[in-house]
């Protein structure tokens, strides 16, 4: 039932406005939705005239590649471990096992592509590779982390004096796949 009035609202609101508009969505939508622009909508807070804070839906600037007019499904959003209500972006949550263990679970690896993506950019933003990263949160949560915390290649005493090490993330220069593998 829920899921039949949300379609009914987005097509609505598709209908009403024509194309979707981050700064039209009400803000329980906001967050994972993407305008028909293709830029995320992202979820800020303002001090409003009674000074309260509030919140409001915006255009970012980050470009969802090959999503257009979507607004994410209450079943991904569950599944994956996020929050509608949080205030914008951050790699941080990746370094939350418990969070990283959802959003690498089949429920949400395989069947919430938006989510996915978002995340996967993050952890390439922070020199890891989503994929690796889900791989070692199955085998070894603490090496997950850390690979995270590091954002690439971590150089200790010896490993310094002997040189760089390889990091976890392709190089500039090296072609990589931007879509998110199957796990």
């Amino acid at each position: 039932m829920k899921m039949i009035i949300f379609l009914a609202f987005t097509l609505f609101l598709q209908g009403t406005l024509g194309e979707l508009d981050c700064e039209e969505l009400p803000v329980g939508l906001c967050s994972f939705s993407i305008a028909s622009s293709g830029k995320r909508c992202l979820l800020e807070t303002y001090a409003s005239n009674d000074g309260t804070m509030d919140f409001q839906c915006k255009t970012s600037e980050v470009v969802a590649i090959n999503l257009h007019e979507y607004i994410e499904a209450d079943e991904c959003v569950s599944a994956c471990g996020v929050d509608r209500k949080s205030v914008g972006i951050s790699s941080d949550s990746l370094l939350d096992s418990q969070f990283t263990d959802k959003l690498c679970s089949p429920q949400c690896y395989q069947k919430c592509p938006n989510i996915v993506d978002l995340y996967y950019n993050l952890a390439l933003g922070e020199g890891a590779f989503l994929p690796d990263l889900c791989k070692s949160q199955r085998t070894n949560s603490r090496r997950s982390m850390a690979q995270i915390q590091s954002s690439g290649a971590a150089f200790g005493p010896i490993a310094a004096a002997a040189g760089p090490i390889s990091a976890a993330a392709p190089s500039p220069s090296s072609p990589v796949d931007c879509a998110p593998a199957p796990v």
